[in-house]
Parts: C-alpha cells; sequence; structure tokens
C-alpha cells in the first residue's frame, strides 16, 4: 500500500489544531510535568535542520509523559525582540515589528509542519505588549527592592526607609554600591533627591557609571556574547570600553546563592563549571596600600591616597615589589605624574579598543604603563612601582592588584618585560614552591614571620595580622559583577522610569505598559541620545500619570522618560512563568498556577546560554520567590544542552587575481583561494559543481571559467557548523515534502547521541523512510488495510516487550538514537513474522507515536480508534514475554567451545549436567572417560575439565 506521508501529516496537523489536541489545563487531577525549549529568536533565515534537533528531542519527551498519564506543559513563544529586526529597519525603513511578525510567521509555518506538541494557545511573545507590561513590572519591583545580608534575601525598599527613618545606617547590613554613614535625623533632614540619590546606592536595579562595550556605529552597548575579537558581531564594527551612566541589575548580590543552588541541578557538568567560573568565588583579604606623596606630584594627590587590592594570596605580600591598576580605575588620573600623562593617555586609549573578554584570553602578551607613582609595602615599608596594565580588569576584586613576580606567570612575564624586581616569599613555602616562576635574578625574602607555617597557617597569621594593623580585612570575592541593564536601541523594552531633577523615578503600575513610541528613524539622535529620542510622544505628565508629547516637558509637571531600552536577556529571564498563565491581566501567573507548574522539569537548548541566559534567569527567579511571587528557588531543575547538526560544506578554488575556478584535485598546480558556494549548486549528491547554475547564481560569476577534471568540476567538502553564511544549509521544509516530517524528526535522532554534534548527510533518510514504509505495510495486504484479532504467538509478543523495554530505558535516558535502531529491528521481525495481529500492531504505534506522531495517528485511526493516540496510556511491560523456553549453552572442553546445545531453561544445573554428558558429541569427545570437573552456569555456559 502507497505511504502517501504528505496527505497523513497535512490531515493530522490540521486536526490537532482544529482539536486543539495539545491545549494544557490547569485544572486537573494529573501530576504536572513542565517541558520546555530555550526561547527561540525569529530571524528572517528561518529554520534549518540544525534548528529543530532539541526541539524534536523535548517533543519526544512530552508525548511520552502524556502517554504516562501527567499533564503536560510544552508551550511555545518568541524571543522577539532583537538588535538583527533593529538593524534591518535602519538599513529599510522597515518597522521591526513588521519584520519581526513575518519571521515569526514563517517560524510557526515550519515548526506547525514538523508536527511538534505545543500548546499554541500559550504563545507569548516578548515584544507584545501585553507581555512586556509584566517585564518592566518586575523591573520596578526590582527597583523597589534592596538585598537583605542578614536575612540573605531582597526585600521592599521600604522595609530600608523604616530603618533609616529610625537608626539611619547603624546595623544596616546591605549588599550596595558604597559605604554610607548618617544618622536617623540626618535622613529626616535629607531633601527629597538627596533620599533617592541614597536609596540608589541599595536598590536592586539601580543607576551608575559603569564600563561598557560601547559600538558607535551601532549606536549601542553591546553584551560580551554579542562580541567576536573586538567587534560586533552583527555587522563586524569595531567595539570600546567606555565608561557611562547605565541601568544595572545587582546580581552581585546573589553570588553566592547562584553558586549553592548549582548543587541541586541536573545540569551537565560542563555546564556548572561555566557557571561556577564566571561566579568566580575566592577567598583572601582586602588590604589598603598609602600612595607615596612624594613621588605623586598630581596636584589631586593627597593623604588620602590609597589603593585597596583583594588578593588570594596574602601570604605573599613579603613578596610583592610593584602594583599594576585597571586602566580605567579613576585613582589613575589622581596618581599620575605629568611626565607619564602622555604615555598614560596613550595607553588607556589603546586598551579601550579591547573587550573584556579579549583581555581574558590574552595570557601570553603583557604591555603596560608606567603612573610615575609609587604605594608602600605595608610589611615590608619599601616603595613598589605602579603600573597600569590591560590584564588587570575593573570588574574584577578592587581593580588593582599587587604583583608577586616570583609566585604568579602573568606578574613574572610583566616584572621580566618592565625589568621590574622579583622576591621569593620564603625557601620552605610547598605551596609557593610549587607555583614559583622565579628564576636566578629572584631574591629570597625570608621575613621570618612566616617560616615553618603551612600555607593555610601561613594565610590565617598574615590576614590576623593586616586586621591588626587596620589595613584591610579577611574577605571572600566574586569576579560575577552587576549585569548591564541599558541598551541604546529602539527595537526593545522601554525602561518604565521618568527622570526628576536628575533623580530616576518609576511610573505607577497602572500605568504599565509603556509602550514603545513610533519613530521616524531608528538611529541615535543628532545630539547622541539613544532612538528613542526621536520618539515626538515620550514624556511622563506626572499630574494626570499618562505619556504625553515630548515639547511639553516642562520639568515641573512633564519630565522625560527613559531613552535606553531593555537589553535582550530581559524578556527571556522569565518567560518560563508566563507560559504558567499567559492571558492573565491582573498579575504575571497567578500564584496557584506558579505553585502547581513549579519548576521546568526538563529543558533543553544550546550551549551558548550557560552564563548569561541561565544566570539571568536563576537570579530573576530567585528574586521573585525572596518577594514572596513564587515559591521554587531554581527555574530549570533538569536541563539538556543538545549537540549541533553539522553541514557539509561545499568549496570552490578560484585563482587569485582572476575569474579562474579551478577543480579541487588540481589546486596544488594554482595559488587558489578556497570560497563557499551553495551545496544546491552540485549535482544530486554528488561533489560535481553544475557549472552553469555556479555562473548564474552570482553577477560576479557570470564569466567564471573552469579548469576541469576529467570533463568535470569537483568541489572541496567539509564539514562545519550548519549557517547562511557557508550556503550549507538544509530547508527543513523541503526534506517533509520529500520524506515527511517524521522521516525527519526519525532520522535527526538517528544521528547519534542527542547531546554531541553530527553531520548531516541527506542520503541517510532513504534508510529512515524504507522504515516507515516497512512500519506503514505491516498493516495492509497488498492495497487492503488488514489487521487480525487473532491471538498474537510468544515469538510475536517478545518482538513488542523487548521494544518496550528498549525504549522506555532509551527515552527516560534520552538514548534516542537507538530506540529508532530498536524501531527498525522490531518492525523487521515483525515483518518475517508476518505478524498483523491487532494486540502487536495497536501498542506498537503508541510506542513509535512520539516519534514519529503522523503515521500513528493515522494507523490509529485506522483501526477504528476514535479518539487521537496522543493520551492512550504507553504499553507496560511484561517480562514473562521476555523469558527464554530454550536456552543455547555453549560446551567448553578445557576451555575451547566444542558444539553448542539447546536445552530447556528450566533445567536445575545438575539436570543440564546429565544431558550433556548423554549428548552423542560429548560420547565422543570423552571416549568413555570421566570427566575431572564439570561446571554449569545457569542459562549461560557448561565448562568440562577432562
Amino acid at each position: 500500500m502507497f505511504y502517501d506521508h504528505q496527505q497523513i501529516e497535512k490531515k493530522w496537523q490540521k486536526y490537532w489544531e482544529d482539536n486543539q489536541t495539545y491545549k494544557t489545563s490547569n485544572n486537573t487531577d494529573k501530576p504536572k510535568f513542565y517541558v520546555l525549549d530555550m526561547f527561540p529568536y525569529p530571524s528572517g533565515a528561518g529554520l534549518h535542520v540544525g534548528h529543530p534537533l532539541g526541539y524534536i528531542a523535548s517533543d519526544i519527551y512530552a508525548r511520552y509523559k502524556r502517554h504516562q498519564g501527567f499533564n503536560v506543559l510544552h508551550p511555545v513563544g518568541y524571543d522577539s525582540f532583537g538588535l538583527p529586526a533593529e538593524q534591518y529597519a535602519i538599513q529599510t525603513g522597515t518597522h521591526p515589528a513588521i519584520t519581526t511578525e513575518q519571521n515569526i510567521t514563517r517560524y510557526e509555518q515550519q515548526l506547525r509542519k514538523i508536527g511538534f506538541s505545543f500548546d499554541w494557545s500559550r504563545e507569548v511573545r516578548t515584544s507584545d505588549a501585553s507581555y512586556y507590561k509584566w517585564t518592566q513590572w518586575i523591573f520596578i519591583e526590582l527597583f523597589n527592592s534592596w538585598y537583605n545580608k542578614d536575612t540573605d534575601q531582597a526585600a521592599s525598599i521600604e522595609t530600608l526607609i523604616k530603618h533609616f527613618e529610625e537608626k539611619g545606617t547603624e546595623g544596616v547590613n546591605a549588599n550596595q554600591n558604597e559605604e554610607l554613614n548618617f544618622t536617623a535625623e540626618e535622613w529626616k533632614s535629607a531633601s527629597e533627591i538627596d533620599k533617592e540619590d541614597i536609596l540608589l546606592n541599595y536598590r536592586l536595579s539601580f543607576r551608575a557609571e559603569t564600563t561598557v562595550n560601547w559600538c558607535p556605529a551601532l549606536g549601542t552597548v553591546l553584551a560580551n556574547d554579542e562580541i567576536k575579537d573586538g567587534k560586533s558581531e552583527r555587522g563586524g564594527f569595531p567595539v570600546f570600553q567606555k565608561k557611562m551612566m547605565q541601568w544595572s541589575m545587582r546580581i552581585s548580590a546573589y553570588s553566592e546563592r547562584l553558586l549553592q543552588g548549582l548543587k541541586t541541578l541536573d545540569w551537565p557538568q560542563p555546564l556548572k563549571d561555566s557557571q561556577e567560573y564566571w561566579i568566580g568565588k575566592s577567598q583572601g583579604a582586602q588590604v589598603r596600600f598609602l600612595v607615596d606623596e612624594q613621588e605623586a606630584n598630581n596636584q589631586q594627590a593627597t593623604a588620602n591616597n590609597s589603593i585597596e587590592v583583594f588578593t588570594t594570596r596574602p601570604d605573599t605580600i613579603f613578596g610583592a615589589t610593584f602594583m599594576v591598576l585597571a586602566p580605567e580605575n579613576p585613582l589613575v588620573e589622581n596618581i599620575t605624574t605629568a611626565e607619564q600623562k602622555a604615555e598614560v593617555d596613550s595607553y588607556i586609549e589603546e586598551t579601550s579598543k579591547k573587550t573584556e573578554r579579549d583581555r581574558m584570553a590574552d595570557v601570553k602578551n603583557v604591555s603596560g604603563a608606567f603612573t610615575g607613582s609609587y604605594a608602600i609595602n605595608p610589611f615590608s615599608g619599601e616603595k613598589m612601582p605602579i603600573y597600569i596594565s590591560d590584564y588587570v580588569l575593573m570588574g574584577y576584586g578592587t581593580g588593582a592588584v599587587m604583583a608577586v613576580p616570583a609566585h604568579d606567570e602573568r606578574d613574572h612575564r610583566f616584572a621580566k618585560k618592565f625589568n621590574l624586581e622579583i622576591k621569593k616569599v620564603v625557601e620552605n613555602d610547598e605551596d609557593v614552591q610549587e607555583k614559583s616562576f622565579d628564576s636566578k635574578d629572584s631574591v629570597c625574602v625570608n621575613s621570618g614571620f612566616l617560616n615553618g607555617l603551612n600555607y593555610n597557617e601561613a594565610k590565617s597569621k598574615i590576614i590576623a595580622e593586616i586586621e591588626n594593623k587596620g589595613i584591610g580585612h579577611g574577605t571572600t570575592n566574586y569576579r560575577q559583577r552587576d549585569a548591564i541593564f541599558s541598551r541604546q536601541r529602539y527595537w526593545g523594552e522601554p525602561v518604565p522610569i521618568y527622570y526628576k531633577e536628575g533623580m530616576p523615578y518609576t511610573l505607577p503600575t497602572s500605568a504599565l505598559p509603556l509602550e514603545l513610541p513610533e519613530v521616524e528613524k531608528y538611529l541615535p539622535t543628532e545630539d547622541g541620545d539613544p532612538p528613542l529620542g526621536n520618539a515626538k510622544t515620550f514624556a511622563w505628565d506626572e499630574a494626570n500619570q499618562k505619556v504625553v508629547e515630548t515639547d511639553l516637558i516642562d520639568n515641573k509637571t512633564v519630565f522625560p522618560l527613559e531613552l535606553s531600552t531593555m537589553p535582550g536577556w530581559a524578556g527571556s529571564s522569565w518567560y518560563f512563568l508566563r507560559y504558567m498563565d499567559p492571558n492573565n491581566d491582573e498579575v504575571f501567573a497567578k500564584k496557584e498556577l506558579s505553585d502547581y507548574w513549579g519548576q521546568v522539569d526538563l529543558y533543553i537548548g544550546g550551549s551558548e546560554h550557560a552564563t548569561g541566559h541561565l544566570l539571568y534567569s536563576r537570579f530573576w527567579n530567585m528574586f521573585l520567590k525572596d518577594r514572596g511571587y513564587i515559591n521554587q528557588d531554581e527555574p530549570f531543575q533538569k536541563l539538556i544542552n543538545q549537540g549541533m547538526i553539522l553541514g557539509m560544506s561545499a568549496f570552490v578554488y578560484r585563482i587569485e587575481g582572476t575569474n579562474q575556478f579551478v577543480s579541487k584535485n588540481l589546486i596544488n598546480e594554482h595559488k587558489t583561494q578556497a570560497i563557499h558556494v551553495d551545496v544546491s549548486l552540485l549535482k544530486g549528491t554528488s561533489d560535481e559543481l553544475d557549472t552553469v547554475a555556479f555562473k548564474a547564481w552570482r553577477p560576479d560569476y557570470a564569466d567564471a571559467e573552469f579548469i576541469l577534471e576529467d570533463g568535470k568540476y569537483i568541489t572541496g567538502r567539509e564539514v562545519e557548523k550548519m549557517s547562511k553564511s557557508k550556503y550549507n544549509v538544509v530547508n527543513p521544509d523541503d526534506i517533509c515534502e520529500e520524506y515527511g516530517a517524521d522521516g525527519l524528526r526519525l532520522y535527526e535522532m538517528f544521528l547519534g547521541p542527542l547531546e554531541q554534534s553530527k553531520p548531516w548527510n541527506t542520503q541517510g533518510l532513504s534508510g529512515v523512510y524504507g522504515f516507515l514504509k516497512k512500519f506503514w505495510n505491516l498493516h495492509f495486504n497488498g492495497e487492503v488495510f488488514e489487521v487480525s484479532d487473532e491471538e498474537p504467538t510468544k515469538a510475536e509478543y517478545k518482538v513488542l516487550h523487548s521494544l518496550i523495554k528498549k525504549v522506555v530505558y532509551d527515552i527516560e535516558n534520552f538514548s534516542f538514537n537507538t530506540s529508532v535502531s530498536s524501531f527498525m529491528i522490531a518492525v523487521n521481525e515483525l515483518q518475517k513474522l508476518k505478524c498483523n495481529k491487532r494486540n502487536i500492531l495497536e501498542p506498537l504505534a503508541v510506542v513509535i507515536s512520539p516519534y514519529a506522531p503522523h503515521i500513528c495517528e493515522e494507523l490509529w485511526s485506522l483501526m477504528g480508534k476514535k479518539e487521537s493516540i496522543e493520551y492512550v496510556r504507553f504499553p507496560i511491560l511484561d517480562e514473562k514475554y521476555l523469558e527464554e523456553d530454550e536456552i543455547e549453552y555453549p560446551i567448553s572442553i578445557n576451555g575451547k567451545t566444542k558444539f553448542k546445545i539447546s536445552l530447556s531453561a528450566q533445567l536445575s544445573p545438575k539436570e543440564v549436567e546429565s544431558l550433556v554428558l548423554q549428548n552423542e558429541k560429548m560420547e565422543q569427545i570423552l571416549e568413555g572417560k570421566t570427566p575431572k570437573k564439570i561446571i554449569v552456569v545457569p542459562k549461560r555456559i557448561v565448562n568440562i575439565v577432562i
């Protein structure tokens, strides 16, 4: 019978949509299970076959859990704010909302065509005002909260205000920008603006001067993951370090909780390691070094000039011979001498062209500039020259280090480059010796202070002495810094803030959403303001509580609104919660629903989100828990990073300076440049280029000439990341057309383990498609559908239950590739048995349906079922069908297998021994002798020693 996959798949996709088969109920007694894919960004290129890999895996698991009787939440939505749509708008003038809508429509068509069991009724889009209303609401909640270190959680800013009114700063233990000291009386007598300024020091969303990645060509701040090799990933424009007033999120307050929370999560260890490294917990001491006033001849130098450093090795302070500041450290301007100013300024300018990620990665090359000033070592009293260098980061510790070149590799390189003194600490410190980079020119500093102490004892003694001297204290430090939250872009969530006398105030929640205004152009204004500065209606009328025209701003009753927008990670940091109650206009999700759905039980997505998205989501989740809006500590309990599907790229080889192209095996005879070519220009499944199609592909190749081998142009081939820029993408629509969505789903799982990357090969689809046709034909006798009600044989039951056992194990262990192999084996065996028994084929359809839902729905329907197969209980394994009636025993004589004999599985070892000895072959071997020893391993082997 012909397997018409196109007709079948269209039929069932329409059925699922019409009947809302996958719509999830919030009112049920069933246990819940929440399966989620990482938020897709709808690009204009649409999906290629690499994108659905994780979606197929999560869909299989969601369907399996439905078969197990769970109430499954498996939603879909779009992370629909983003820089690509804005860049397209700048280039074409097309509003980002229009291109975003077009891209989403395209994505949705493709996703539906692959047959995913998403609850489409819960779809969310971060760019919809009904969604970002709640992103803005969360921002306001963060603004109106502070972090209480005593309770180790966020609390309402009102509790802090009350404390100030009663006690001032006395007893306040907060995560804050800087230490403040004032009395209750001073607080009460302060002006409203002064109070707001003070509170900004404590708020969880706050405004402060921050060093950012600034891209002048794009007119915006970029996140680290939006930069590659010092240039913007989008457009390849130069990126500079720049100090700007920016909104930030106080994620640093949650560093320890984010670190400890990892212990409770079932995540890949490399992903946990990435987060641990990013958080970067280290224990040591904060130490203050005074700047030598006589050397610091800058007029701004005062007796208060001192440099604070954080060090994990305070026990090496005797070996500190110079200091290094981050180029962007504010102290640099104060301590740089007039003679050194030009050199220092030049170095700062050079450093501004590097991102912090680049600076961290470049461990081999050291550079710097001398400030002309010196610091005093508080233990030796010696003067230490102060340098600046890009290997010190302002965001880690204090933006300054005491350099101990005998015991730190990079300090050692720096000392050698600038001919600085190198001192070891003590000869007999084993821990220091292991990390020593000293050479013949190093000097041993044996102070007598640390002699005979091990590393921990020395560290404790030094910290105690630092505290005794009043120059510092023991402390714990984290590499993670507060997250920059401003972007000078148009296409993002407006920040619900207006400014009065320079101080930020939040809009009332009743005014949300603050909608994105229309603008004539999407570039920064002539004055350098962000694109929202072009809006004609974007000011806040405080008296009438509404947005009004900007020309009404008088800074008395009408005030300017914030012109920056939120970063891309804002909306994606909490979207998993909105899916629980997506249409609620009163709250982001009812408490009873967030309690019911709780954590995401299974989260699947790419490892590229190891730090950014996952850390921010965990942070927002913990904050909302602190404030009592949800109950779960962590958002994602189990997480799987799927690998990539790689594309097979094709290359042509152009002779440099010409438009001549050389076939692959002749390139050694010429100096050539390899150029990616669209894989669709190859002939069939071969490596031969269709030269006519190639010449028509692009105008600059119209007059191409070819140097052929055996009359053909053979391309080079290479497995690479599947990417539109490499012209190696395969459109899933084409695969669905030729092999069906079920064929695509099965093949993507069949390619290999989910977590591994694997190359795509369209030729491999024919094997999977052949399996689907065999499975289909089990139900037909020629052109006639024919399923028997006859009781299956034990052999047929054995095939079915062996498959059930294997597939349950595979799905629960995410080994989807081996399940597909098992399907093929089972169908082949049933075909040999000529099995068309209902009691085999019905459960077989249920077992295969999570992987290939369309064909299974059709066969289920043909077998007379009126309802969808989706909610049928998964078949229960019955081990009795897997028991063997007979065992084939290998008979080993003196360690060598001589023959095999089939015996009943029910026989005792003594009975097996007796029957083996009676066997004709055994009698011939023994020739009347009595065996010295007989060992029967039940159901395995018989060993005989003669």
